[in-house]
C-alpha cells in the first residue's frame, strides 16, 4: 500500500533551548535561510507524501502562519521586481495538504499520535518528529522508511546507533539483521538504566512508519515513563506480537531540540548552501587559526 499521510508531532514545550523557545517554537528556528519545519516537510513531500497533519499546541500559531499566503509580502516582491523570490514564497502554501490540531492536554507522544486517528484512518502512515531534522545526499530519511515498509509490510523503526554510555538516555532495540542496512525488530525498552536490561546500542531516531492497528493500541496504553501516554510503549506491543523492521538510516541527524544541535545544522546546511557554502568555509578556516 502506498503511504501518502504523514504526522509531525511539534507540541514540545522545547525547555532544552530555553529561552529562546519562550515564544517561538523551536521548530520555526532557521536553519540558514528555512525554519526546521519546511526542512521536515520538504523531506516528507520528497518522499511521496501529499497529505500532512502538524500537531501543534498553544503558542505556535507561526508555524499555520509560515504554510499560508502572506499576500502583502508577496506583492512587495513582485513590485520590486524580485519574481524568484516571490515565487519561492507563494510555492510554500501549496507544498502539501498541510493540517494543523492542537494537542491540548500534554499527555506524552503517544497521546499526540492518539489524536491523528481520524486524520489517518486505516491505512499506513509516516512519522516524523518535529525537532529532529536529518540531511541525506541520497534518498530522503522516511522514503528510505517507506522503501522498507513496501518489501515487509511491517512497521518500520528509522534508528542509529548510540555510544553504551548514552543508552541509558533513549530507547533500546532487540534487533536481528536482515540485509544490508535492515534489521528486525521484536523488543525495545524505554531508557534502560541497568547493563541487563540493555537490548542493543541501536535506538530509534526521529522517524517510524506504522500500521494503523497502532491507534487500538494507543487507546489501551496506560500512562508510562514521566506518567505520560509513551509512544514507545504501543509500538513495543506491536514489535513483540507481530515484529517491526528497522533501518539504520543513511543521513545526518540534527537535534534541533538541543543547543549544539541548531549549531552544527546551520554550519553543516550552510556549507552546503549555494549562497553562504564559500563566505563560510573560508570563515571557519580563519577562526581554526584562532583556536
Amino acid at each position: 500500500m502506498k503511504i501518502t499521510k504523514a504526522i509531525i508531532p511539534a507540541a514540545g514545550f522545547g525547555t532544552r533551548v530555553l529561552p529562546a523557545t519562550k515564544n517561538m517554537p523551536k521548530e520555526m528556528f532557521p536553519i540558514v535561510d528555512k525554519p526546521t519545519i519546511q526542512y521536515i516537510v520538504e523531506e516528507a513531500v520528497a518522499s511521496g507524501i501529499t497529505d500532512i497533519l502538524i500537531i501543534t499546541n498553544r503558542g505556535k500559531t507561526l508555524m499555520a502562519d509560515h504554510f499560508d499566503y502572506s499576500p502583502e509580502l508577496e506583492q512587495a516582491l513582485l513590485k520590486a521586481g524580485k519574481d524568484d523570490l516571490y515565487q519561492q514564497i507563494h510555492d510554500i502554501a501549496n507544498i502539501a495538504d498541510i493540517t494543523f490540531i492542537r494537542q491540548k492536554e500534554m499527555k506524552g507522544l503517544g497521546h499526540a499520535i492518539y489524536k491523528a486517528k481520524s486524520f489517518v484512518g486505516n491505512e499506513p502512515f509516516a512519522v516524523l518528529f518535529g525537532d529532529g531534522v536529518i540531511d541525506c545526499d541520497n534518498t530522503p530519511a522516511i522514503k528510505q522508511l517507506i522503501d522498507v515498509y513496501g518489501e515487509y509490510g511491517k512497521g518500520v523503526l528509522g534508528v542509529k546507533k548510540v555510544p553504551e554510555s548514552e543508552i541509558h538516555k533513549y530507547g533500546s532495540l532487540k534487533v536481528e539483521p536482515l540485509h544490508d542496512n535492515v534489521f528486525k525488530c521484536t523488543d525495545m525498552v524505554e531508557k534502560p538504566q541497568r547493563p541487563e536490561d540493555v537490548l542493543s546500542l541501536y535506538s530509534i531516531t526521529d522517524r517510524v512508519v506504522l500500521p494503523p492497528e497502532i491507534f487500538d493500541i494507543l487507546e489501551h496504553t496506560k500512562p508510562g515513563a514521566g506518567n505520560e501516554i509513551q509512544l514507545t510503549d504501543a509500538m513495543k506491543v506491536i514489535a513483540q506480537r507481530d515484529g517491526m523492521t528497522a533501518v539504520e538510516i543513511d543521513g545526518n541527524r540534527f537535534d534541533i531540540g538541543n543547543k549544539f544541535g541548531i549549531l552544527e545544522a546551520n554550519i553543516e546546511v550552510g556549507l552546503k548552501h549555494p549562497e553562504t557554502k564559500e563566505q563560510l568555509r573560508a570563515y571557519i578556516k580563519e577562526l581554526a587559526k584562532k583556536l
